[in-house]
């Protein structure tokens, strides 16, 4: 198998991109993007460390959960999670971020890359509360770049079509995964109902 190595090969298997698809990016949040952010619920960080190893995480909450600090900055908060970290302890080393933005049933997503930094200010905080509860920090975008992207791998996947979704009762349950690969001595069953006792308990 060969590889591919540069971008002059690369370019080679592809045509050029059209005007539209170059002129598409912003540079800051126009109306349309500020009414997507208002209206999603959910965010894939892309992120990587001083040595390049890749990192993504998905950020989840009501919709408008990220905040419009200004045309070209947002902020995102932190709920509770399992403390590993790893987009935190990235952009402290490498601030660069990549962020896709989901709306449920659309099937365009809204795309920002930017430098992030990482607060633990209190006013922040607490405007960016959710339940009572602010978020332990905020991940502060300066955005570089925004723009949207088309619909064609949602149409490919139906992901939001229910009718090509999976039977869940085919796959295993977390409780299941966890107790193979840790080899953990506890039934799939009890794994599953402490994952619901901490979901409902430390949602916020």
């Amino acid at each position: 198998m060969e590889f591919i190595t540069d971008r002059e090969a690369l370019r080679q298997h592809y045509r050029a991109p059209g005007d539209g698809a170059v002129r598409k990016e912003l540079r800051h949040l126009d109306h349309h993007a500020k009414g997507f952010l208002a209206r999603s619920p959910f965010v894939l960080i892309g992120s990587s460390d001083d040595k390049g190893n890749a990192d993504v995480t998905p950020k989840g909450d009501k919709p408008g959960f990220v905040a419009i600090l200004d045309d070209a900055t947002i902020a995102i908060p932190d709920r509770p999670g399992n403390n590993r970290l790893d987009t935190l302890e990235n952009v402290l080393v490498n601030p660069a971020v990549g962020l896709l933005f989901l709306i449920p049933g659309m099937n365009e997503t809204l795309r920002i890359n930017g430098d992030a930094r990482l607060t633990a200010d209190p006013v922040l905080r607490e405007r960016l509360a959710a339940e009572g509860k602010p978020p332990v920090t905020v991940m502060v975008v300066a955005i570089k770049a925004v723009y949207m992207h088309c619909a064609k791998a949602f149409m490919r996947s139906e992901l939001w079509a229910p009718g090509t979704w999976p039977d869940r009762t085919s796959l295993p349950t977390l409780g299941q995964i966890l107790r193979d690969q840790l080899a953990l001595a506890d039934n799939a069953e009890t794994l599953d109902r402490s994952l619901d006792e901490s979901y409902r308990k430390s949602m916020w």
